[in-house]
């Protein structure tokens, strides 16, 4: 068993191993306790793992509200992971532009990228397995040919590699920043300063690991937006990237207080609407009936492709929900 003292784990790492409570710690909660000290493990997790008794304290059974205290012995035994197989599924795909060595994709909005065990099938890979002969190795078999990815609610999009060698090439252009990408975002209210850069460093909430947050620590994200147009309630934004976090864009613009429409995750659905008159009331709820999801598209993608070294750039429309809720704020600009 590895022995941790009060650090931060990785289930990757170890699948047993012991946390020893810092003398400094002050009495708090276990699953709170180690939520913050173990890596892409949800409190909920955590407190199942506790209750069925993969979590032990000075080798007892606990309960999730356990008071940690100084010195104490926190033996955690992670279960095996449940292996899934991938399978080829035939889901049509709109492609923008394909070669022996790359696919662009214009990844619909409410399509998962990757199988995980909420969603084993309908997701973008099930769907590049029948349509690829191969794909890349290098994200591992449950992401075969993934260079990045794009929220589930996010439209947009994608690059996916072929094979590795092309794979660790874009990767490499992503990692130097040299990506060019851009989106398009609906958000809430206009903008005092028309043009911006957002830098913060992002960290996964200690509280709700499904989040990020803006943080001490963490990792850089660089966010630059630009206003193209202002309707009422919302302003139209261009927003390049020159970092690619989880969430990024929309942790960003609700922490400079203007979520992104329709984002139940970042404040951008009903928490906007109850600070508003009932006249805007009524605006507001029909935006969000209008653009259920996060208006957000991934729009632009560019790069130096990996076998001919040639500059490429490609762009994409914006989805129906999208346009049909602009060309709606186009008409009540007119009125």
């Amino acid at each position: 068993m590895t022995t941790i003292a009060g650090t931060v784990a990785s289930p990757t790492e170890n699948r047993t191993f012991e946390i020893i409570v810092p003398q400094d710690q002050r009495k708090v909660r276990l699953d709170q306790f180690l939520t913050l000290r173990i890596e892409r493990l949800s409190r909920s997790q955590l407190q199942k793992l506790i209750k069925d008794g993969n979590i032990r304290v000075n080798e007892k059974a606990v309960k999730p509200s356990h008071q940690v205290m100084a010195g104490e012995q926190i033996a955690v035994t992670l279960p095996p992971k449940k292996k899934y197989e991938l399978h080829a599924e035939d889901i049509p795909l709109t492609i923008i532009y394909e070669d022996a060595s790359l696919i662009i994709i214009n990844k619909p909005a409410g399509m998962v990228v990757h199988p995980a065990y909420a969603n084993l099938s309908g997701t973008l890979v099930n769907a590049l397995l029948k349509h690829c002969e191969s794909l890349s190795s290098l994200s591992g078999q449950q992401r075969p040919g993934l260079v990045h990815r794009l929220d589930k609610d996010t439209s947009g999009l994608l690059v996916v590699a072929k094979n590795d060698y092309v794979h660790e090439k874009l990767a490499k252009q992503f990692s130097s920043r040299t990506i060019h990408r851009e989106y398009r975002a609906l958000v809430w209210g206009h903008f005092n300063q028309k043009t911006g850069r957002i830098e913060t460093l992002l960290n996964r909430s200690s509280q709700d690991r499904t989040r990020m947050v803006i943080s001490k620590s963490g990792k850089p994200a660089i966010t630059n937006y630009a206003v193209i147009d202002e309707y009422p309630l919302i302003s139209l934004l261009r927003v390049k990237l020159e970092t690619g976090r989880t969430h990024q864009i929309r942790v960003h613009l609700s922490a400079k207080g203007h979520p992104v429409l329709g984002d139940q995750v970042y404040g951008g659905r009903h928490k906007q609407v109850i600070k508003l008159n009932q006249k805007y009331q009524h605006l507001a709820l029909e935006l969000l009936r209008i653009m259920p999801r996060q208006a957000l598209h991934a729009k632009t993608l560019g790069f130096i492709h990996p076998e001919t070294e040639k500059e490429m750039i490609f762009d994409s429309d914006l989805p129906d929900d999208i346009q049909n809720t602009i060309d709606f704020l186009e008409r009540l600009k007119k009125l």
